[in-house]
């Protein structure tokens, strides 16, 4: 564990990570099955000391939020990873050109993989991509947010019990500590958070020649078709909502539907939250925004576009506030008649607002969404299959759901990552491995020589016959 933020000594520590690791020779399989195996124990052993100590720094934070996603869906990724890690590893052969020759991509580890984590899923992103990181072979430095410290603390403290400090270590410290985590030497940087700072960290890295894989964000966009279920859609947009009260990369961050089925959608959103979170402030089940400056930053944007005139449509229970700054809890809200005036439309929202804005058909919808950074996900209700298929022939995003919201996350087969402005590169399972990894060609030329002898001169002999072939 290091609270340094001098480079030269975070430096010094990827350098002896990294000579550590060539020291030891390339990782077998059953020690990057130990170190899988150890992080599940990590996590499993300390789930209820993680769990106190990330709603302690959140203010609040649902226990069951916690346990599914910081604790079940992060493990299920590392078990993932063990139980294919022995296919993942054997070499894939591919058809050789000649005769008598064999070519195969062997995958090679990268090294010291340095991860920088967020505070909204503070165990499932730091260690999340260490099942890819530790299946291809690879150690690991984790700079963890300083916004949840007391997670982070209790992070480092155990890593330091289930690893040695040459496997994975663990830097603390604020945003000038992350500054220099980022410009250092690794062999591979994997960044989770705001696009804003996605850029700072991907110019820092560039210093160095690293590879990055950025999960960055975006907006978000639900799209309601004209043939949808109403009440499905306002349901299942609205569990993702309040999960972890939208502090959510891929949660929903505006909707789109045509004008005359707003209401609808409005009703059947309060509907659902009166069912699910009968109260708000002193609900276990609903977590608290994780900062002052947080929770100031979204009442500040529900006063600017209450300002710019957006009806604000709180869904919190009759005779409850709809937002409280002791507690930092903030109801779900509509933000009726939202437009690209107010700020709510141009940040990424990260909280459990959700503004509506009305179209006039599919073809708007879609043109709306191209006109913006490509976003992290994107979801659609309709049943019409040539309008879906429309639909995702026409837009580009990092994941695309048909009648659901945020399902793609815990599919280990499938990548995860952005695209443009969301982020670059994509892992779990197999996709992780894969990114955490070098793909090597292995080539065994044949005894004759054949593919190579094309190459020596004389080419008076060889020349009339390329000539042929050319034509």
């Amino acid at each position: 564990m290091s609270s340094h933020n001098d480079i030269a000594t975070l430096t010094s520590i990827v350098r002896s990570m990294q000579q550590a690791h060539r020291d030891a020779g390339p990782a077998d399989a059953a020690l990057r099955r130990d170190r899988l195996e150890r992080a599940v124990r990590l996590i499993l052993d300390n789930h209820q000391a993680l769990a106190s100590a990330m709603s302690d720094d959140f203010g609040h934070r649902s226990a069951y939020q916690s346990l599914v996603a910081d604790v079940a869906t992060t493990v299920k990724s590392l078990r993932y990873a063990i139980d294919h890690l022995a296919g993942w590893m054997s070499p894939e052969t591919v058809e050789p050109p000649l005769s008598g020759m064999t070519t195969e991509i062997q995958r090679q580890a990268l090294g010291v993989v340095g991860v920088i984590s967020p505070w909204n899923f503070p165990i499932n992103l730091a260690f999340g991509p260490l099942a890819g990181v530790f299946a291809a072979g690879n150690v690991a430095l984790l700079k963890p947010s300083e916004l949840t410290p007391r997670t982070s603390q209790l992070l480092a403290e155990l890593v330091g019990r289930y690893f040695s400090p040459m496997e994975l270590g663990v830097v603390l410290g604020d945003a000038e500590v992350g500054a220099a985590f980022s410009a250092l030497p690794f062999d591979h940087l994997v960044f989770t958070g705001s696009s804003a700072v996605g850029r700072h960290v991907m110019r820092a890295a560039s210093a160095n020649l690293v590879p990055v894989t950025l999960e960055l964000g975006g907006k978000s966009p639900v799209v309601v078709a004209p043939d949808a279920d109403i009440v499905v859609a306002a349901e299942r947009t609205m569990t993702v909502k309040t999960f972890n009260a939208g502090q959510i990369c891929v949660s929903p961050d505006y909707v789109m539907m045509s004008a005359a089925r707003i209401d609808a959608f409005a009703a059947a959103a309060r509907s659902f939250v009166a069912r699910a979170l009968p109260t708000i402030q002193a609900n276990p089940d609903y977590t608290a925004i994780v900062s002052p400056r947080h929770y100031e930053r979204l009442t500040a944007l529900i006063d600017d576009a209450r300002e710019k005139g957006a009806q604000i449509a709180p869904l919190s229970p009759t005779g409850e506030p709809a937002l409280d700054p002791k507690t930092r809890k903030i109801g779900p809200t509509l933000i009726l008649g939202a437009t690209d005036a107010m700020r709510v439309m141009q940040e990424e929202i990260f909280g459990p607002l959700l503004p509506i804005r009305a179209y006039a058909d599919l073809d708007e919808a879609i043109g709306y969404i191209n006109a913006h950074p490509k976003p992290l996900a994107a979801y659609y209700f309709g049943e019409d299959p040539d309008l879906r298929a429309d639909f995702a022939a026409r837009t580009t995003s990092g994941a695309l759901v048909f009648d659901d919201v945020m399902t793609h996350v815990s599919i280990e087969t499938l990548p995860f990552g952005g695209v443009g402005a969301s982020g670059m590169g994509a892992y779990h399972g197999k996709h992780g491995f894969e990114r955490f990894s070098h793909a090597r060609p292995v080539v065994t030329q044949a005894l004759d020589g054949g593919a190579g002898l094309r190459l020596r001169a004389p080419y008076a002999d060889k020349i009339d016959a390329l000539r042929a072939a050319l034509v």
